[in-house]
């Protein structure tokens, strides 16, 4: 798929590829809240017509291939082989749910299904764990399937190739084995490549804390714990920087761990490509 072709695609599909509903809004246009803050005003404005959409908070102008590549925070490739994926895979699913759309939880179970599995295994993902459970969903009447990972407040963060969103209250995700080493992660893609990789990282005893979203570091304050050992392991990224910062704010004593795999954005990218 080249740029020109990638532009042709209904740029309301790809905001729901996402799971990324607008908050309010038209057939000709929408605002969504934005892609890379948390706020409680949606600022970002998708024109379906001209399959444009702009940030208002911040002045950033977005066409198909860069909203992929803000989202994904990936290179111009990288987004047209999403694109192309999405050609033929996501946009047949026409889902019209809104943000605030209710949900049902059908079934969590072992995972089994061939396409998850599939998925992590191209992400070089164990799915053999006791971390990930598989998810059965409706949304306005239509059935999904994914990855679940719990965290705690009892939702779900969900993954598949197609989505990723949450499906309940958003929370951190901890796990505590009695340990005096906490180890921090952004998402649970990182975790569990980081727990594929124990040879390299070791210390299997540590208690860890999954954020799920940068914006939630604010959640560890509330750990009673006291930790005399504190890792680092976010993305090598702006979204890093800024959380590494937040957390070693509330953890003077804690261990930025991205040295370990400074030429790849994340430890997933580390796992990849080993």
């Amino acid at each position: 798929m080249n740029i020109q072709q990638a532009k042709n695609i209904s740029i309301k599909s790809i905001m729901e590829s996402f799971s990324l509903f607008p908050s309010k809004g038209n057939d000709r246009t929408a605002f969504y809240f934005a892609l890379d803050r948390e706020e409680r005003t949606p600022s970002l404005s998708v024109n379906f017509v001209g399959n444009t959409a702009f940030d208002f908070g911040t002045g950033k102008k977005f066409d198909n291939v860069s909203l992929v590549q803000a989202i994904k925070q990936c290179s111009v490739s990288d987004a047209l082989k999403y694109l192309a994926g999405l050609d033929y895979a996501f946009i047949k699913e026409e889902i019209t749910a809104k943000r605030e759309t209710s949900f049902e939880i059908s079934a969590i179970k072992d995972l089994q299904h061939p396409a998850l599995i599939q998925y992590l295994d191209s992400r070089n993902i164990n799915f053999k764990t006791n971390y990930l459970r598989e998810i059965h969903y409706e949304i306005s009447g239509k059935k999904y399937f994914g990855i679940a990972f719990e965290n705690n407040s009892g939702g779900f963060e969900i993954r598949n190739k197609y989505a990723k969103l949450c499906l309940g209250k958003k929370n951190i995700s901890t796990f505590e084995n009695n340990s005096s080493t906490l180890q921090i992660f952004e998402g649970f893609m990182d975790f569990m490549s980081f727990k594929n990789m124990d040879e390299i990282f070791g210390n299997p005893s540590a208690d860890y804390a999954v954020l799920n979203s940068i914006s939630l570091t604010y959640l560890l304050e509330k750990m009673i714990k006291k930790y005399e050992k504190v890792e680092l392991y976010l993305d090598n990224d702006n979204a890093g920087d800024k959380g590494t910062i937040e957390l070693k704010n509330i953890f003077p004593n804690a261990n930025d761990q991205r040295g370990l795999y400074k030429e790849f954005k994340d430890i997933n990218d580390f796992l990849m490509s080993r």
